[in-house]
């Protein structure tokens, strides 16, 4: 793994500090903070663990480029690095940038997109549901905007929704992404409140490499079908079919539902894999402005994950 590739665009959101006298600790490298930020996200580790586990594993240091006697960055540095990389904004540019090199490599080969969503959780906050009723019409309740209430309006989520799917309740925020047909790597992602109906976004993820795609029956609707031939109709559709009540689907249907699930469901190996081995679909943040960022950094670290494991299998070239 090549992990210089990220340097020069951390370099131009935070430049390195140079250090001015002969005592203290030598100023931090912003890649070596990148690097830590990916082994949280791999491991799912909190800021402060993060340090713990650095200091305690000879592994975590030789990742880091840490001699013996080198400390972990403390769970506050931590914290602020995250924070510049929300505030500039520069976690998509990283993003794009190794899916550039992954384009550039063979890896992600745009032959085939498959489009899904998943929940991804935040704490619960514990309003009345009068509360979450203004919540949910965008606005504050009034009783939070009292001067005396500023330190809990901080610490509450005017953002995150709720969202029931089958008898599951979640709340937080839906990660959509596109996944490529042939790699399973992350390509595109969009990410809104939890309530946000999967077809809703689809079109924020389409653009002319999308040659194929593939879909379960949530994207199945006239509406969709209906901009695709108006904006891109050269995209060639496998979208499962849907059924109503009093009208089900017919046995050449759901066979061609089995048949397009073939393909399609190699989109969730990816979330499986998050929710499994990365420490699960969730996240400890607030408002959506720092969700994004650590969204797209779990999907960043997934890919980063996915291609160290095709290139264990051989099946993609190492980087330099």
């Amino acid at each position: 793994m090549d992990w210089s590739i990220f340097e020069a665009t951390l370099q131009g959101a935070k430049p390195d500090k140079t250090q001015t006298s002969r005592g203290g600790r030598p100023p931090l490298s912003n890649l070596m903070m990148f690097k830590i930020v990916i082994l949280q996200d791999l491991y799912g580790v909190a800021n402060d663990e993060t340090e713990y586990q650095i200091n305690d594993r000879l592994s975590w240091k030789r990742f880091l480029g840490l001699s013996l006697s080198e400390k972990a960055p403390d769970g506050s540095t931590i914290w602020l690095f995250r924070e510049m990389l929300t505030n500039t904004g520069i976690y998509e540019e990283l993003f794009q940038l190794f899916n550039a090199k992954m384009a550039e490599l063979g890896v992600i080969t745009h032959k085939g997109k498959i489009a899904d969503a998943s929940f991804v959780n935040v704490p619960k906050q514990r309003n009345t549901r009068t509360e979450n009723k203004v919540i949910k019409e965008g606005g504050c309740p009034e009783a939070w905007e009292d001067p005396g209430c500023a330190n809990m309006l901080a610490q509450k989520d005017l953002d995150a929704t709720w969202a029931k799917k089958s008898d599951e309740l979640h709340y937080g925020y839906k990660d959509h992404i596109l996944c490529d047909q042939d790699s399973k790597m992350i390509t595109d992602f969009w990410v809104t409140p939890a309530h946000v109906h999967d077809s809703q976004v689809l079109q924020c993820l389409i653009d002319e490499k999308v040659l194929e795609l593939w879909a379960d029956s949530a994207y199945s609707s006239k509406e969709l079908r209906e901009w695709f031939a108006k904006h891109f109709p050269d995209v060639k559709l496998h979208i499962n079919e849907k059924g109503y009540r009093n009208r089900p689907l017919t046995d050449e249907q759901q066979s061609n539902n089995r048949e397009k699930s073939r393909i399609r469901a190699r989109v969730e190996h990816v979330f499986g894999h998050m929710s499994g081995s990365m420490g699960g679909m969730f996240i400890r943040t607030i408002g959506q402005h720092r969700a994004d960022c650590a969204i797209a950094l779990k999907n960043l670290t997934y890919n980063i994950s996915r291609f160290a494991t095709l290139a264990r299998l051989k099946r993609a070239p190492k980087m330099a």
